[in-house]
């Protein structure tokens, strides 16, 4: 939540406001977020907390920010660039072809990486913890991760088989001559 708040908080200050600096400050912070979920979580476990599911969720949510945080937030920017600082619209992707069997992998490879760093975060925990029979709720998050992982690889198989074509261009109708 606080990710989203220093974004959003970020780009008004930017935009909005017109205080550039402040919302390139507030969205430097962001990345600090992370660092901040980490050692606390770390330190939790280290002071003898039991671990939770709440442990394993945070090892889960920084493989994803680490992976995703800069491309959203570039998004983000570029997104209210266009609507409130009058940059031009971001280009939209091609949803046909090559570049959208290309996008799907690259999506796909790009979650790939962001599984096997929360993976290795969370057992970096169980590690830490020091058996397996301790850090059990850490394991919890393997699960939906995984499922993840395998059921996202469903569109890059569908999108190389079927990568669709570019749209017809839109036909002008000719005018119609009128007979006097």
């Amino acid at each position: 939540m606080l990710f989203w708040i220093f974004i959003a908080g970020g780009l008004a200050a930017r935009y909005a406001a017109g205080r550039r600096t402040l919302g390139g400050a507030l969205l430097l912070c962001v990345p600090l977020i992370d660092v901040v979920l980490l050692g606390a979580t770390v330190l939790s476990i280290q002071n003898g907390a039991e671990p939770t599911v709440w442990h394993g969720l945070s090892a889960a949510y920084l493989g994803m920010t680490v992976v995703y945080g800069h491309s959203t937030v570039r998004w983000a920017d570029a997104k209210f660039a266009s609507r409130f600082g009058g940059a031009a619209p971001p280009p939209r992707p091609e949803l046909y072809g090559r570049a959208a069997v290309m996008g799907a992998w690259k999506s796909w490879l790009t979650f790939l990486l962001a599984y096997a760093i929360s993976v290795g975060m969370i057992f970096g925990l169980v590690v830490l913890v020091g058996t397996l029979d301790e850090g059990a709720p850490l394991l919890v998050w393997l699960n939906p991760l995984t499922k993840i992982l395998v059921y996202s690889l469903i569109w890059p198989i569908v999108t190389t088989i079927r990568p669709g074509r570019a749209p017809e261009p839109e036909s002008v109708p000719e005018p119609v001559e009128e007979k006097p």
